[in-house]
């Protein structure tokens, strides 16, 4: 009867988990749009305002009580670290080296929360462990590492591509230290420190509040997706390891390269198919595991 119940547990979690990346891959390919015509700091600025809105009515209409403060904390500073990593993240896939900075960034979120939940003594089954490092080479092929566009990235690239990695790895693990019944109101806080926060950048920076003739819709959807992916998350920890959940949320790539081959027509190659069929896997992997 234990048994059946953990496996429940763990598909619920790989069904979530999974969610999250789908709605965090739709989010950066709406936030990468809307940074064709906007700065990065302002689509970030509006975005997150508009989710601030959303989830704060969300959370008052759940009718769950306030948290406590520890819990306010962690999810401030894990806003803070969220809008810190987008900075470092766009910084340095603007550089050109999209195909270097995605899966230095990815693969990287995932495997910080990985390493901590280990070394914190989360003990994941044996074929959740194989499937992890399945998953995240997975993430380096869908992500193009080694498509036709690939080059060798100047050494501050790569820096950025890993920052914003261990920043976003470390706002999972902020996430993961707020309390099992405070609902989404961690993902409220996040938005109430981070707010502020990227409005002082926006003004330190001199910058214009202009979304760009037909960008404010595209720039309300990607911050409210990017949010309720955090709020996902949380609910993903809340049914079972962290390592798991993150490990499972690095795929994220794979739902905005199939935004781009279907609305874009970007061409897909090779080796990120065969990293699709790889995902797949570490999927099965963990979801039997």
């Amino acid at each position: 009867m234990v048994t059946v119940r953990v496996s429940k547990l763990i598909r619920m979690l790989v069904v979530t988990a999974l969610t999250a990346a789908v709605v965090y891959g739709v989010a950066d390919y709406l936030g990468g749009r809307a940074s064709r015509h906007s700065p990065a700091m302002v689509v970030t600025l509006l975005g997150q305002t508009a989710a601030l809105l959303v989830l704060g009515a969300a959370a008052f209409a759940s009718r769950v009580p306030l948290p406590p403060a520890s819990d306010w904390m962690w999810g401030g500073l894990a806003g803070i670290a969220g809008s810190s990593g987008l900075i470092a993240f766009y910084r340095a896939m603007g550089s050109g080296f999209m195909t270097v900075a995605g899966p230095i960034s990815a693969v990287t979120t995932g495997a910080v929360p990985v390493f901590i939940g280990l070394a914190t003594g989360e003990r994941p089954g044996v074929l959740a462990l194989l499937g992890m490092p399945i998953a995240l080479g997975a993430v380096v092929l869908v992500a193009d590492a080694f498509g036709p566009g690939h080059r060798r990235a100047p050494r501050m690239v790569i820096f950025l591509a890993f920052t914003a990695g261990l920043v976003f790895g470390s706002l999972f693990v902020l996430l993961d230290r707020t309390s099992a019944d405070s609902g989404i109101w961690p993902v409220v806080a996040m938005r109430v420190a981070s707010v502020p926060y990227m409005a002082l950048l926006v003004r330190g920076s001199n910058m214009w509040l202009k979304p760009g003739k037909g960008n404010l819709g595209v720039i309300v959807a990607a911050g409210i997706l990017d949010s309720t992916a955090n709020a996902l998350f949380l609910a993903a920890t809340r049914l079972g390891m962290m390592s798991v959940a993150a490990v499972i949320i690095a795929l994220y790539p794979a739902s905005t390269l199939l935004l781009a081959v279907r609305l874009d027509k970007e061409k897909i190659h090779p080796p990120q198919i065969a990293g699709l069929a790889l995902a797949a896997g570490a999927l099965v992997l963990i979801t039997l595991s």
